[in-house]
């Protein structure tokens, strides 16, 4: 059978997956009475719940006795080590872009990616039926877009589709027919090359990792070149040609629809899945024993964050979760890195600390997020940024192109606000509907924790993109939050009367009858300073009554931050605690004695 290999790359939100749905369908995947879900291939809980695909995942279909694997890679900068690494895998790309947004900084990175590596894009409009959809006009940014990604006069002419995955058609002119997705099937066959398959004994780039209770762990690539069959001998090497370890195939697996099924032979230029080693992970060549040099990986983009997970050593540690110990967050940890190049994890002089590094704040709130769900209990530090120097030793920082889309009468906040941040506002333009796209180079460092800000500023209207742009020379200090916090000053179950009568001090983030301890944030402080409150203290009853003393106490609803919202918005002497039932915000040091004697010393050192 003929065979294409080929990603569908987009920004979030533009629609890969809700099409990837409709090509299975209409390629007869499931048989007509056959129940489906929507979404099929965001298997994953956190990405069914926040609709956006983290992992990237191959499916396969057959149309006109041509076999398509189909990759959905991530729609979300902060996941691009994923991206990277599947393009090796394909022959063509499919790129979607909204009808109405246009191209947008995700669209940007994964096609910049692409067309480096020679792939020639078929371009899907996607979302024509919006009434505010704009496709002539999104087709010259899409041009533009390739033109000033240096895309050779091949890739410039590149086909046009046009149509509504979630109404299920796709046609050749914008009021074309809309029938089926047959012409976007016509045009992967015509447009797609065949894979190449070259001369020689087995070869396989690793390009993604999982683990199977009954098979161990799975390893997913192309085949470069040879055959892979069950019982084979084999060996993985790394970048470097060294042997990582030796054994056989215990099952060679291939996608067939959304399952993965056992086959007797990977050909060269299909995708499959290998099991039986037990220590080769993703970038390794696996190869047949007389093979000596590898296939060369590209290689992924440093990472721009780091954050310290330490060991949760808060009086309600244990209480909540069943992992505590620094050896199995380690264990997780390593885990992790393995499947995930994109993340670095390094360890420090303390024995219960790590430094996790990786592209954003997104990428590392998901891993914490899966962590507290399988009964982790950590504390983690605020975000910084990783630093680089030049070659005369001036330090450098991660810059990123922000794109937000805003009613124009909040503009000028929102401006103002980013200028504030060191950002430099690069364009802005009217985008429809009266609305303003604003286009900025910012530092990561400034948009830690802006996008609440944002979203203040502009009663939640705003649209927020950013992807990593390149290392600058370092913008200067950039001022944090301006206000202080409301710490506990003793351990219990805090009380409504009390917190009625802090209200003044501050708005809350913890409810009454909120377990707390001495040094954890039960508030935002109006001023600058932390405060010390008794969050505690019940009404003094007496057997004396009088009009009016027992109204009922009516509390305003507290602030309650979700996991990246609380790691935006700690200091550097906080944390956020982190356990299956709870997110809490602390001081790293608890108490008030040894908090006073870091800051003298931090004001003596400067």
């Amino acid at each position: 059978m003929k065979l294409r290999n080929i990603a569908i790359i987009a920004h979030v939100d533009h629609g890969k997956t809700t099409l990837i749905d409709v090509l299975l369908k209409q390629s007869g995947v499931f048989r007509d009475n056959q129940r489906t879900e929507e979404r099929m291939m965001d298997s994953n809980d956190i990405e069914r719940e926040r609709g956006i695909t983290i992992l990237a995942k191959n499916t396969s279909l057959v149309w006109n006795n041509t076999r398509i694997n189909i990759v959905d890679t991530p729609g979300h900068a902060d996941f691009g080590g994923e991206v990277e690494r599947i393009l090796h895998m394909v022959d063509g790309v499919v790129l979607l872009v909204d009808a109405a947004e246009g191209p947008m900084p995700q669209t940007k990175f994964v096609l910049g990616k692409a067309l480096k590596l020679g792939l020639k894009p078929i371009v899907a409009i996607n979302k024509i039926d919006k009434p505010e959809q704009r496709a002539d006009e999104v087709l010259d940014e899409v041009f533009d877009l390739f033109a000033s990604l240096d895309a050779n006069e091949d890739q410039l002419d590149f086909p046009v589709v046009y149509g509504s995955a979630k109404q299920e058609w796709m046609s050749l002119e914008p009021a074309g027919p809309q029938e089926s997705m047959s012409p976007l099937f016509d045009m992967i066959l015509e447009h797609v090359k065949e894979p190449e398959s070259e001369e020689g004994e087995f070869r396989l780039l690793a390009t993604t990792i999982e683990s199977d209770p009954f098979l161990g762990r799975i390893l997913t690539g192309r085949v470069a070149s040879g055959v892979a069959t069950p019982n084979m001998a084999i060996k993985a090497l790394t970048r470097d040609g060294e042997v990582v370890e030796t054994g056989r195939i215990s099952k060679v697996l291939a996608f067939r629809g959304l399952e993965r099924s056992a086959i007797d032979e990977g050909e060269a230029g299909d995708i499959v899945s290998i099991a039986g080693l037990t220590k080769a992970t993703v970038a390794d060549t696996i190869v047949a024993p007389q093979v000596t040099e590898p296939i060369q990986a590209q290689p992924i983009d440093p990472p721009t964050l780091s954050m310290m997970f330490r060991v949760n050593d808060g009086p309600l540690a244990g209480t909540e979760g069943s992992k505590v110990q620094s050896r199995v967050i380690r264990e997780r940890l390593m885990k992790e890195a393995e499947g995930n190049v994109a993340l670095k994890i390094e360890e420090t002089a303390e024995a219960d600390a790590f430094i996790v590094s990786g592209r954003g704040e997104l990428l590392l709130a998901i891993l914490i997020e899966n962590m507290r769900r399988e009964g982790f209990e950590l504390c983690v530090g605020r975000p910084r940024v990783v630093y680089q120097e030049d070659e005369n030793g001036k330090r450098l920082e991660p810059i990123e192109e922000v794109i937000i889309d805003v009613d124009e009468e909040y503009s000028g906040a929102v401006v103002q606000k980013l200028t504030e941040r060191k950002a430099e506002l690069l364009e802005m333009r009217p985008s429809g509907g009266g609305r303003t796209r604003l286009v900025f180079n910012a530092p990561t460092r400034g948009l830690i924790g802006y996008q609440a800000e944002l979203m203040s500023d502009t009663r939640g209207s705003a649209i927020f993109n950013r992807v990593f742009h390149e290392y600058a020379p370092y913008k200067g200090a950039i001022q944090g939050r301006n206000t202080g916090v409301l710490l506990s000053n003793g351990d219990g179950n805090a009380v409504a009367f009390a917190l009625f009568n802090l209200e003044d001090r501050g708005p809350m983030m913890i409810d009454p009858g909120t377990k707390v301890y001495a040094g954890m944030i039960v508030g935002e402080h109006t001023r600058g300073n932390d405060l010390e409150v008794n969050v505690l203290k019940g009404k003094q009853l007496t057997n004396m009554r009088s009009s009016g003393k027992d109204d009922a106490v009516k509390l305003t609803t507290p602030i309650k931050l979700s996991l990246e919202g609380a790691l935006s918005y700690i200091a550097e002497d906080e944390l956020v605690e982190v356990t299956p039932d709870s997110i809490r915000l602390r001081k790293a040091l608890l108490c008030p004695h040894e908090r006073k004697r870091a800051e003298r010393a931090s004001s003596k050192a400067s």
